[in-house]
């Protein structure tokens, strides 16, 4: 097959839609175009694939396939799926165009970005991850490459669907993916989750926070293994004074383990924004230049770095991006889990610590950091009082016996106080431990008593969310079941309820518009009903339910009406009616009726009735006109006299004036001479009777 060059298809006219404007990128499996398609007149992002891709029938089946689910995921944060085609010898993909940069770009620009920076720019692309993960589908090439960044701030994640066909469709069983986040378990050729994703996720932030990546070799075999054999180190390495929360996230989401992952992208996203709003400015906008000077290093990687710009193929299995069952996976999650609109980019989730990070003996979830902090706290005060014991002290003078008994009895006494009140302060007291009791889905006062009761005491917080009711607790910090020292305040997330948008104006955009509109706002697209109308084009928006400003949560569905356009009206026939009765026909038939300027003659039609009409049947829209012709009946011709001519003569000329010759023989017409004719030397309509009789 020919392999067409992007010079080659610029200019040119894709499946008789796709106009090609100009060339974006070229990557390891295909070409990305500019396009304009012609149908909806709006630009497109066209990827069209290599050809030794698109000459394979059963990898073009299974990009159809995938190109659907993926085209049924519709979210703020992920680039939709537009159509999916072929053309020939071209397959290709049409996707939303995004105007602007990758994440790609914006790294190579500033090497090493402030925390602040970094959050917000992964922020959507882990909720968009989340939703993927909702709807069952997992990305498996999460890179900066694949993170686009429109001119207007919108962030948006793509390349949904297309690692799937591949990979499942290649004869040598190798591995689609770029080498520099690679998950082990792809590497190894094992089965891949919302985990693998996470994994990549967190080599994007490691590269974000230090300006490059955490692997680094020649050939990008030597990255692949380094990514199963050796782990994550902190980013604070190579970024002095960076907060341990940074740390302990990164290498959460690039644990070697699966099991000591976050579970998916909405388990993530709740620690992602507890961390985002507990760190302080300084920690968010700390830039040493250190990192800068690394960030700049990180412009020109080393070879294989750079030969990671574009998915590759490297040995493996057939493990592609691929749509996984729900309730699959067998992490637990121990409370409920952010949902997308349930906090603002600056909002504190309902329940932070959720989802621990990794603890030390591989469990799942962690001790939150308060009580590492608490434990920390007991271990400086077990050291202080060994030191304390160690260091030898003797009397100045030897003293009285009596007394230094007496001094040695008040000592005992005062140590057993002590010890007692020690005991009762952590048997008993604040330091005792205590269970955190169930408080979801109950009111403040209860949640409140419950805690007193446990010995406890509490603080509360506002925060939206879209499943618990307004006024009720959402969770606790810590959280439910957690074993903690009564002194340690707990803190009560409160529903706000789910937090509410106005709804953007829809009606009067064509139908395509509205659905941009509601993308961008975070809605969703409800039923739509189509309708006549006199006075919008079809296509356009007439209404919407719920209106335009209701405020809505994310995902809420829009209901729109829209217009089909004008009503067709069937065309009365009219031909051979009065002129009059024509008319009032026509009009009342919701059409315009015209009358021809000039009548015309027609020997079958009577004078003053409609003739003709055009159009003469089919269907016009309300107030469409109907042209008539109206009859001024025969024409009047002039008979000459043919008496004493042969009756053949007589009769040609009589039918070529338009007569009707009617023969009369008269003693069997011998002389063939007409003898008598009526009428004759006057005029007579066309078409009448002329009478001849012969002899």
């Amino acid at each position: 097959m020919q392999e067409y060059s992007s010079d080659a298809l610029v200019g040119t006219l894709v499946d008789n839609r796709y106009l090609i404007r100009s060339r974006l990128a070229r990557g390891g499996m295909s070409t990305v175009y500019l396009a304009t398609d012609r149908r909806l007149e709006r630009d497109v992002a066209l990827k069209v694939l290599h050809p030794h891709m698109a000459g394979d029938p059963q990898f073009l089946d299974r990009l159809g396939r995938e190109a659907k689910a993926a085209a049924r995921l519709s979210h703020p944060h992920v680039v939709g799926v537009l159509d999916q085609g072929e053309d020939g010898p071209l397959a290709y993909l049409v996707m939303e165009y995004i105007k602007g940069h990758t994440l790609r770009d914006v790294i190579k620009e500033k090497g090493a970005l402030t925390p602040r920076l970094a959050l917000a720019l992964i922020d959507p692309v882990v909720e968009g991850l989340g939703a993927a993960h909702d709807a069952g589908l997992i990305h498996r090439d999460v890179k900066p490459e694949n993170v686009l960044i429109a001119d207007d701030g919108r962030i948006k994640i793509g390349d949904f669907g297309l690692a799937r066909a591949v990979t499942t469709t290649t004869s040598t069983g190798a591995l689609i993916g770029t080498v520099a986040y690679l998950s082990p378990e792809l590497v190894m050729g094992r089965q891949a989750d919302a985990r693998s994703d996470l994994y990549s996720l967190g080599i994007m932030l490691y590269e974000m926070l230090t300006g490059r990546q955490p692997f680094e070799g020649d050939v990008p075999i030597q990255v692949a293994y380094q990514h199963v054999n050796s782990t994550v180190g902190p980013p604070s390495e190579l970024v002095p004074g960076l907060a341990g929360e940074l740390d302990e996230l990164v290498q959460w989401c690039t644990a070697n383990d699966p099991e000591k992952r976050p579970v998916d992208g909405y388990s993530l996203l709740s620690e992602l924004r507890h961390i985002r709003t507990n760190l302080t400015d300084a920690e968010l906008d700390l830039r040493p230049p250190a990192a800068a000077a690394a960030g700049a290093a990180a412009s020109t990687p080393p070879a294989a770095s750079s030969a990671d710009a574009h998915t590759e193929l490297l040995g493996g299995a057939q493990l592609p991006t691929e749509v996984i069952r729900r309730g699959s996976n067998p992490t637990t999650v121990l409370s409920g889990r952010a949902r997308p609109g349930g906090y603002g980019p600056l909002a504190t989730p309902a329940e932070p610590e959720a989802y621990g990070y990794p603890d030390d003996d591989g469990g799942e979830h962690a001790e939150p950091a308060s009580k590492r902090a608490l434990r920390k706290q007991d271990r400086d005060a077990e050291k202080a009082r060994q030191r304390a014991a160690a260091t030898p002290s003797r009397s100045l003078r030897p003293g009285n016996p009596r007394r230094r008994g007496l001094v040695w009895i008040l000592v005992l006494v005062v140590a057993a106080l002590l010890a007692a009140g020690a005991g009762w302060f952590f048997g008993m007291g604040p330091g005792s431990q205590g269970t955190i009791p169930q408080l979801a889905n109950k009111t403040v006062a209860e949640a409140q008593q419950l805690l007193r009761t446990a010995g406890f005491d509490s603080t509360t917080r506002d925060v939206f969310d879209d499943d618990v009711a307004p006024g009720l607790v959402v969770g606790s910090e810590p959280q439910a079941g957690q074993v903690v020292r009564k002194f340690q305040p707990v803190s009560l997330a409160v529903s706000k309820g789910p937090q509410l948008f106005p709804l953007p104006e829809l009606t009067g955009k064509p139908l395509d518009a509205a659905k941009t509109a509601l993308n961008g706002a975070g809605m969703a697209l409800g039923p739509v009903a189509e309708t006549y109308n006199e006075d919008a084009k079809a296509g356009t928006v007439l209404a919407q339910k719920p209106a335009k400003g209701t405020p809505a949560k994310h995902g809420t569905p829009v209901a729109l009406t829209v217009s089909k356009g004008p009503r067709p009206l069937p065309v009365p026939d009219v031909r051979g009616k009065e002129q009059g009765a024509a008319v009032a026909a026509v009009e009342a038939a919701g059409l315009k009726a015209v009358v021809a300027p000039e009548p015309v003659f027609d020997r079958n039609v009577p004078k003053g009735s409609v003739v003709g009409q055009d159009p003469a049947t089919g269907n016009l829209t309300r107030g469409g006109t109907v042209t008539l012709t109206i009859s001024k009946g025969p024409k009047l011709v002039e008979v000459p006299s043919f008496i004493g001519k042969q009756v053949s003569d007589a009769r040609r000329q009589l039918e070529a004036l338009g007569f009707e010759v009617r023969i009369e023989n008269i003693f069997g017409g011998f002389f063939g001479t007409v003898r008598e004719q009526d009428p004759k030397d006057t005029e007579a309509p066309e078409g009448s009777v002329v009478t001849l009789k012969v002899v």
